[in-house]
């Protein structure tokens, strides 16, 4: 988790921890003027209140639309205890919930034209003539996201009252957060399948061609290794460009590493020597997708590419408690650490381990904190060894099927 989005959580949780004290007091004020016996109204209701609020957060996490909106309406005016309550963007009402809606929402957005010039929230008389309607005081409160005001929360009550504009601003504070959240979401998103895009343009067509040619040498020779090579050509091509869920399993990406590795020994044959050695309970551990993968070429091309000689690859999978501990070493030509810290730093683009390490180490670290980056053991002539930790559990990782 990045600084910004843990900053983000805090902001949220402060936000709405003070939400709850005060819709908590202007609720238990509400019912003591209503003359209910609660035991203790402050406490009980601000744990109504967070309880309330909770139900109203996911669909805002999804953005600012129609749908989010009205699914979000109902729960912010029960946070709130209003008459009558609405969301909109800077253009329209996206939802409203109460009585009124028929004669107060196109007042409503002129209400909200208003805010957007002093970005501040205020307290308005409706000037509504209706002597049924309930409505005669409202409050527009900003929606803030990335780039500014993305809309408004209007609160409508039937008499002025400090303490509600209060609350509303404190509700229309945290439904930003709620907001610049579902941003940051779709942000890491982004990146993730601009990252994953990256690695799939890193599998090199010099591969697929040889791969293809390694394939076509067995044709007359032998048919069947010919045809399982094809098998394993389909499928390792189908899982590499799939194009849903950021994450996969263990047992997943070792697949498609086994795949990679039947076509490399296809055409290197008997310079290859790899050996696996997996623990069968780790292989349903969720990981970011293509992870593993970018690590295997990179040994196959410093042990089998870069050298003459005889490459031996290590795989291997252990249980470590609360963690799969994954390493893959390879006896290759190695590389300068000094060299290595250039390229984990982006500052090497260029160099003959393309993208794939720093691309695994950054996705890593974004996933599951900058502990858990990529662990590097090499120096010139003595072959690399990469080790990987992953969290068995945590929260959002789960493979997509």
């Amino acid at each position: 988790m990045t600084a910004v989005t843990v900053a983000a959580l805090c902001a949220a949780s402060t936000l709405l921890l003070g939400t709850g004290y005060v819709l908590g007091r202007w609720r238990a004020g509400r019912a003591g003027r209503a003359g209910l016996e609660l035991g203790t109204p402050v406490e009980r209701a601000t744990f109504h209140t967070l309880h309330t609020a909770s139900l109203a957060a996911p669909p805002l996490r999804a953005g600012l639309t129609e749908d989010t909106a009205r699914k979000a309406a109902r729960r912010l005016r029960s946070l709130l205890g209003t008459e009558a309550l609405c969301l909109t963007d800077r253009e329209s009402v996206l939802a409203w919930d109460g009585p009124g809606a028929d004669h107060h929402e196109r007042r409503a957005m002129q209400r909200v034209l208003q805010m957007l010039d002093s970005g501040r929230s205020a307290s308005v008389r409706t000037e509504c003539q209706r002597p049924d309607c309930p409505l005669k005081w409202a409050v527009v409160a900003p929606l803030t996201g990335e780039d500014g005001i993305v809309g408004a929360l209007v609160a409508y009550g039937s008499r002025e009252s400090a303490v509600l504009v209060r609350a509303a601003t404190e509700v229309a504070r945290w439904v930003s957060v709620q907001l610049e959240l579902s941003e940051l979401d779709r942000s890491r998103t982004r990146l993730m399948e601009a990252e994953i895009k990256a690695l799939r343009a890193q599998i090199s067509p010099h591969f697929i061609f040889n791969s293809l040619a390694a394939i076509a040498s067995f044709v007359r020779t032998d048919p069947e290794r010919a045809r399982d090579l094809l098998l394993e050509f389909a499928d390792f091509t189908r899982y590499s460009f799939r194009r849903h869920g950021e994450f996969t399993t263990l047992a997943e990406e070792l697949r498609s590493i086994e795949q990679y590795l039947a076509l490399a020994g296809a055409r290197f044959g008997e310079r290859l020597k790899v050996t696996l050695q997996v623990a069968p309970e780790v292989l349903p551990v969720a990981l970011p997708f293509l992870c593993l993968q970018p690590l295997v070429e990179n040994a196959v091309k410093h042990g089998l590419e870069d050298s003459t000689q005889e490459c031996r690859i290590t795989i291997a999978a252990r249980d470590a408690g609360s963690e799969a501990v994954l390493t893959i070493e390879d006896n290759g030509v190695g590389m300068d650490p000094a060299v290595l810290r250039r390229i984990l730093a982006g500052e090497r683009p260029g160099s003959a381990s393309g993208i794939g390490l720093p691309n695994v180490d950054e996705r890593m670290r974004q996933v599951y904190g900058d502990e858990y980056g990529l662990v590097i053991e090499t120096g010139v002539g003595a072959g690399m060894k990469i080790t990987v930790r992953i969290p068995k559990y945590r929260a959002g990782v789960h493979s997509q099927r």
